[in-house]
């Protein structure tokens, strides 16, 4: 991972913005906001060279903030993950408490209290689309959720000695296998194209209806991550050294 281990300087760093990573176009729209820098790509190699370049202009922190697939049977679309670490190619990397529990407080109050959960997220290179995939993966490491950016997120922040966070939102839930529609658009720089998924649904329109309902739970999703975003705005958990 060709990420810097160049410190960042501790002085200022509350005025310095907080990174948020995000894998989709629409996840960064509901991100963006004062005091906030967001990078985003579904490519890999494309996410971490923006996330790079945006630690390089410095900052006080890093949040890996969207969507996620759920691991744990019970979570419906729309349930809020605040990590206490990420499980994934990296290895074990852990969140910051303070930080952390500051996330929480701010999603415990109103609408978003019910949906909101702590501990492990895992994460992984490519997309887990399979219920029995899930099901292997939450057997294996008891994680609630997972993503595919997380883990960069958390290794960038760890190389530069700044605070990390997670909150994620659950997209498609535990039992739901994904119709190869639903990915067929996402572009490398997280954007989606619509031909993909028309030309995918005349060549298998049995999956229409599956693709109806993921687009049902992405409804729930991106109402709970506008929410949370909100309930965080509203907090100033995005602005450190502030209490």
């Amino acid at each position: 991972m060709a990420l810097s281990t160049t410190p960042v300087a501790d002085a200022g760093r509350s005025t310095l913005p907080v990174i948020v990573v995000t894998g989709m176009a629409f996840e960064a729209r509901i991100a963006r906001g004062k005091g906030v820098e967001v990078v985003y790509a579904a490519r890999a190699d494309l996410l971490e060279r923006a996330l790079s370049a945006a630690v390089a202009r410095g900052c006080s922190g890093i949040v890996s903030f969207g969507t996620a697939g759920g691991l744990a049977p019970d979570l419906a679309p729309g349930a809020l993950i605040v990590a206490e670490a990420v499980e994934g190619p990296f290895g074990r990397l852990e969140t910051d408490r303070a930080w952390a529990d500051r996330f929480a407080a701010a999603l415990s109050t109103g609408p978003l209290a019910a949906r909101l959960r702590r501990g492990l997220m895992a994460a992984v290179t490519a997309p887990l689309v399979s219920a029995d995939d899930k099901r292997v993966l939450h057997r294996s490491t008891g994680a609630l959720a997972v993503d595919m950016e997380s883990h960069i997120a958390g290794a960038a922040a760890a190389a530069h000695g700044v605070p990390f966070a997670v909150c994620r939102a659950i997209v498609d839930p535990a039992w739901r296998t994904l119709p190869s529609a639903a990915t067929a658009g996402l572009r490398d720089d997280g954007t989606t194209a619509l031909g993909p998924i028309l030309r995918e649904l005349l060549r298998q329109p049995a999956q229409l209806g599956a693709l109806i309902q993921v687009a049902v739970d992405a409804r729930a999703a991106r109402i709970s991550l506008v929410q949370a975003r909100h309930a965080m705005g509203e907090a100033g958990v995005l602005r450190l050294g502030v209490a």
